[in-house]
């Protein structure tokens, strides 16, 4: 469909994260999906973004299911049919949307295939809404520079997580972005937490009074807890700091919690 996600688009070289498990590659428009068709569910997710030419698409696109892997490989439409459950973006629908009004509106609506979804909860609470804002947080950071950031984003695919309708539900979701800072790379990591929200037990509830909760945490611990080979993200990580006490997550209210 397109070229996909530049492991050069920063000027410094930055592969995609490598899951353990195997995944298939599907290329978009400035993103690339890697598939893990067992789980039905991105691994991986990479899109780049230049800040200094986005634009603000009406929003164009109706989700569909991607022709080059096969129907049972995707989570579809039948797990978001008649519950609480938001097909959630992994790649922003804005975030691919840059350069010509032309190659913005194609990009923007290839974020509407099911391989670039997954499922979280209904409604809307502060933490959702800081999760959904990390890019323009990090973007506004980098602009000193030259507004180039790189967003790597998935569920963390959990044996444990509960099943529902032949898939299991995704409980947790990472997030690293990385931008260039001086002649070197920066990059953060963030996880969103719906556990308290999602109960399959008896088809699927959303319990009003959970919550999302979204963390700054080491790179090193999403490598783990997902799976990953993530390459030099790692070393990047500004929020580990060489020389201070370990470094353990931490719980944001706000924006002005991220450390960058």
């Amino acid at each position: 469909m397109s070229d996909g996600y530049d492991s050069d688009f920063l000027g410094i070289p930055l592969p995609l994260p490598a899951p353990t498990r195997p995944a298939t590659r599907l290329d978009y428009p400035r993103f690339s999906v890697l598939l893990d068709e067992e789980r039905r569910f991105a691994a991986v997710t990479g899109v780049v973004i230049d800040g200094a030419t986005l634009r603000d698409q009406p929003r164009t696109g109706e989700w569909r299911l991607d022709p080059r892997v096969d129907d049972d490989a995707q989570a579809g439409p039948e797990v978001y049919s008649r519950n609480d459950l938001d097909r959630g973006h992994l790649v922003r629908r804005r975030d691919p949307g840059w350069g010509s009004a032309s190659e913005a509106r194609d990009a923007t609506e290839a974020t509407f295939f099911y391989t670039n979804a997954a499922p979280q909860a209904a409604g809307f609470n502060q933490s959702k809404e800081l999760w959904l804002g990390l890019e323009d947080h990090v973007l506004a950071y980098a602009e000193t520079t030259d507004q180039r950031i790189a967003v790597f984003t998935a569920p963390v695919l959990d044996e444990a997580d509960p099943p529902y309708r032949g898939i299991r539900v995704p409980l947790r979701f990472w997030k690293i972005a990385a931008w260039r800072s001086g002649e070197g790379l920066a990059a953060a990591g963030f996880v969103l937490d719906q556990t308290e929200l999602v109960d399959t037990r008896q088809g699927l509830t959303v319990t009003p009074l959970g919550a999302f909760r979204t963390f700054q945490v080491p790179i090193t611990d999403i490598a783990a807890e997902a799976g990953l080979d993530v390459g030099p993200l790692a070393d990047a990580d500004i929020f580990v700091r060489r020389g201070l006490r370990p470094v353990v997550a931490r719980e944001l209210e706000g924006p002005d919690d991220i450390v960058l």
